[in-house]
């Protein structure tokens, strides 16, 4: 971890506490609009399309955006295009996948990230600002009534998970790199440093992804689909 940042400290427990918060406000904000506003979710889906357009211009400026590192292969990169797509179309099956990637995926990232560079940089603040992003709207759209995960959700993820893994590993091994860390854990702490080592964390990881998912629809298996 880069210096003057602390797992738990009080700047990343204040960044969590504002992913939330700013979830909850939006919801909140939506439901008394008239109904069928869109405004606050096509703001919120126009903000992420914006980070993104402007973090992607950095890298290029950068020389950072090569070929076959620092590519958006990674789930977040995914979870990010989904919940923009779920944000714009309210469409079921994409809100499904981005549902379980931002909650399961991005939170994970938001709890044990793995930042390159000392905070506050350009960098760690983007990892926050867009990751946080990422867990706000997937909260918002549940929040303010505007979608909720469908039956047979969690097998449609799972399915659209491990087909993307498929694709980034067989990337990974033609070029030797380590998107979705298929190859070798993170450096820092994080959930896959308690399940083993290489190839065994990846089917505990499998069995721990189910876990997350079907916890994650437990409070909404009783209640109609959207």
């Amino acid at each position: 971890m880069p210096p003057y940042f602390h797992l738990f400290g009080p700047a990343h427990l204040f960044i969590l506490f504002a992913v939330i918060s700013l979830a909850a406000i939006l919801a909140l904000v939506h439901r008394r609009l008239p109904p069928g506003s869109k405004t606050v979710r096509l703001t919120l889906a126009s903000a992420l399309l914006a980070d993104s357009a402007v973090f992607y211009a950095y890298q290029i400026t950068q020389g950072q955006l090569t070929f076959p590192d620092h590519l958006p292969l990674e789930l977040c990169d995914a979870s990010l295009c989904l919940v923009i797509l779920a944000l714009f179309t309210l469409n079921k099956l994409v809100f499904d996948l981005a549902y379980y990637g931002a909650l399961a995926g991005a939170t994970m990232a938001l709890l044990t990230p793995n930042l390159w560079e000392p905070f506050p940089s350009f960098g760690t603040v983007q990892f926050f600002l867009a990751h946080g992003l990422i867990v706000t709207g997937a909260l918002y759209l549940v929040w303010s009534g505007q979608a909720r995960p469908r039956p047979w959700s969690v097998a449609r993820a799972m399915l659209a998970v491990n087909l993307f893994a498929a694709c980034v590993g067989a990337f990974d091994y033609v070029y030797k790199t380590d998107y979705m860390y298929l190859r070798a854990k993170p450096q820092n702490a994080s959930l896959l440093s308690v399940l083993g080592p290489w190839p065994w964390y990846l089917v505990a990881a499998e069995i721990a992804a189910l876990a997350i998912f079907c916890l994650l629809y437990l409070p909404f298996r009783k209640s109609p689909s959207a």
